[in-house]
Parts: structure tokens; C-alpha cells; sequence
């Protein structure tokens, strides 16, 4: 009997957490709360390109709601501080719990299909700017190289 109690007690609680995030902003850009900073911006992209005012087929004024709710919610997100105080209030802790996606489904029309890449933030394509300057880098390389032999093969072995 102790087991069947402790077991409602973990379901009563489990639904309550997912009503909770179901209405917080994790639930308004359709993400789990351990969602990385890139799957947070990703969500934001992919809903504000459905609920833009000027892009949607949805009246006005709910696609402008909608999207006033999706920019307050990307805007705290967004920001590591800003989300950690949310996280707080809405009792979310980082450091004692691991949800799994599904202990948070967001029953919405646009999530149809997540996919989740758990990327680092240092983990991104590199820039042209970013692969130009790594060409220059190895070109240098290179040429400092060639030099080195061929100030070698002038003076002779004295150098070397």
C-alpha cells in the first residue's frame, strides 16, 4: 500500500512539473529546460517565422500576441542570467535534476518532430572570416618553412 501511494505521489507530481513548464517559456518555444543555448535560438527562429505578423496567414492580433510571447520568452532565455533567475522561479534547478525528453512533451501543432543535437556553444562552422584567417595561418607556416631550408642550403651546414 506504501508503494501505490509513493507511486501517485511521483505521477501527481511529474504531471504538475509538466503543467508547470507546459505554461513556462520553455513551453511557449516548445523545448525541454536542459535545452542548449543553440536548440533555444533554433526554436525561436522556427516559431517566429510561423507567428510573424507580417509572414502568417493567422489574424493580426493573436500572430502578434503570439509573437510578443515568443520574443519574451527567447529574450530571457536567451541570456544565461536572465534564465537562471527564471529557472528559479519557476523551480527548475540545473545542478540536482536531468529531465529527459520525456519527462516534457509540449503537445503543440508546430512540434511535430524534435530533433535534439546537444551541441557545446563552442561547437559551430567555422566563419569565411574564421577559414581565411586559418588559410593565412598555414600559408605563414609554410613560407617560414620554405625560408628556413633555404637559408640552410645557402650557407651551407653551418647553419643546420
Amino acid at each position: 500500500m506504501v508503494q501505490g501511494d509513493n507511486n501517485q505521489n511521483k505521477k501527481r507530481y511529474n504531471t504538475s512539473l509538466q503543467t508547470n513548464l507546459a505554461n513556462s517559456y520553455y513551453g511557449i518555444l516548445g523545448i525541454i529546460p536542459s535545452a542548449s543555448e543553440i536548440e533555444i535560438r533554433r526554436a525561436y527562429r522556427r516559431l517566429s517565422k510561423l507567428y510573424h505578423p507580417d509572414t502568417t496567414e493567422l489574424p493580426e492580433l493573436i500572430a502578434k500576441s503570439k509573437f510578443q510571447k515568443i520574443n519574451e520568452a527567447y529574450a530571457t532565455l536567451s541570456k544565461p542570467n536572465a534564465r537562471w533567475l527564471y529557472d528559479l522561479k519557476i523551480g527548475y534547478s540545473r545542478s540536482h535534476v536531468i529531465q529527459t525528453e520525456r519527462e516534457f512533451k509540449v503537445s503543440t501543432k508546430e512540434n511535430t518532430s524534435t530533433t535534439h543535437t546537444y551541441i557545446q556553444p563552442s561547437d559551430r562552422p567555422l566563419s569565411a572570416g574564421e577559414i581565411f584567417v586559418i588559410l593565412l595561418l598555414g600559408l605563414t607556416f609554410i613560407g617560414c618553412f620554405l625560408l628556413a631550408i633555404l637559408i640552410g642550403l645557402n650557407r651551407g651546414e653551418i647553419s643546420l
